[in-house]
């Protein structure tokens, strides 16, 4: 059983020791944000040892020469890298669970006569016209046609359509 590398533990004094700094630049950095330590219900500050590895990846950018300011941004986008690799995992996990829910990956969507949208299998066909007239409920109309009857424009007869010929208006 290893340590948290996230738990607060260390006061300052041993902080500053393990990362070879002097307490008052821990301090500082705690002012400026670029090391936020745990705080203990006395107000005193508790590092962990994930922070003395950031304490000491600052003093070596220090070293080379980046400003504090410069520091604070690395850190600000190297936590913002971490933050959006994490979210990029569990959107990998989701997507990998809801493929292996997926009992039928060959489903396609299409757009029905209607407008709705229908499930198909791959390969299968959106239904036939008359098929779809019998879903629109207009097989009743088309089964009635011969008695479908129009009044042609200047016309005292009605005309069925149906057989062509004319019939007497009722």
């Amino acid at each position: 059983m290893g340590i948290d590398v996230n738990a607060p533990i260390f006061v300052i004094s041993v902080a500053a020791e393990l990362a070879e700094m002097h307490p008052q630049t821990l301090r500082q950095y705690d002012r400026l944000g670029i090391v936020r330590p745990s705080r203990a219900p006395g107000r005193s500050r508790r590092y962990s040892q994930r922070d003395i590895e950031l304490l000491r990846e600052v003093q070596k950018l220090s070293q080379e020469g980046v400003s504090l300011e410069g520091i604070k941004r690395i850190m600000e986008l190297q936590n913002q890298v971490t933050g959006l690799r994490q979210r990029v995992v569990e959107l990998s996990t989701e997507l990998d669970e809801a493929r292996r829910r997926s009992s039928d990956r060959s489903r396609v969507f299409a757009a029905g006569l209607a407008g709705d949208v229908v499930t198909l299998s791959r390969g299968q066909r959106p239904p036939a016209a008359a098929t779809a007239v019998q879903q629109l409920g207009l097989v009743s109309l088309m089964e009635r046609r011969s008695r479908l009857r129009a009044l042609p424009a200047g016309k005292p007869s009605e005309r069925n359509y149906a057989d062509g010929g004319y019939i007497q208006s009722l």
